[in-house]
């Protein structure tokens, strides 16, 4: 719905339905698309010898979420481009990411091989660390959590292992932006300002 891989030269495309496809956060799934047939027959082969074989259950579980896919991506992506515009003109936010931001330094590129923007954001709080992580803590709302995709909207503080201290900032919040009214969404994000005096 958002961008197609095959059409862009990849000869696989592999996807996580357990994120968008599936949009529930139920499930543990993947899968590959090819154009190629012979590749096909290869992939085919390997699943066999591995095992790699979804259960009934969780590919009904699949199949039920991608009936609601383009509607559940519409949903998201339109919340994402509004909360993001709304972010963007936040005095205490730094910086947002989202490429349909014009701002955005990729807005451009995204432009001319998506078909959409996506419902992921990232942003920059103007606070200390243990104001945004309570910041995150105290949505009602929005779960503070690691994942994405689902029908529901996550954020997290990204960093928080050593390891991402050269590549990630502390202050950075991801956003997995759901399917719920945006007014609420802008609401709980005002409130868990609030509630982490960030001002």
């Amino acid at each position: 719905m958002v961008q197609n891989p095959l059409q862009l030269g990849a000869d696989i495309c592999v996807h996580s339905v357990t994120k968008y496809l599936s949009g529930h956060s139920d499930i543990l799934l993947g899968c590959a698309v090819v154009k190629d047939r012979s590749l096909l027959d290869r992939l085919e082969q390997s699943r066999r010898y591995g095992g790699a074989i979804a259960g009934p259950f969780e590919a009904w579980l699949a199949l039920r979420g991608v009936r609601t896919f383009a509607l559940r991506m519409q949903r998201s992506q339109e919340n994402a481009m509004e909360l993001a515009k709304r972010l963007e003109k936040d005095k205490r936010v730094s910086k947002v990411r989202f490429p349909g931001l014009s701002s955005d330094p990729y807005h451009e590129r995204a432009k001319s091989f998506m078909k959409g923007f996506g419902a992921m954001i990232s942003f920059e709080v103007k606070a200390e660390v243990s104001q945004i992580e309570k910041m995150c803590n105290s949505s009602k709302l929005i779960t503070n959590a690691t994942s994405l995709g689902g029908v529901e909207s996550i954020w997290e503080r990204r960093r928080r292992w050593a390891t991402e201290s050269h590549t990630i900032p502390e202050n950075l919040i991801r956003f997995s932006v759901g399917i719920e009214n945006v007014e609420d969404l802008w609401a709980d994000i005002q409130d868990s300002f609030s509630a982490a005096d960030i001002s």
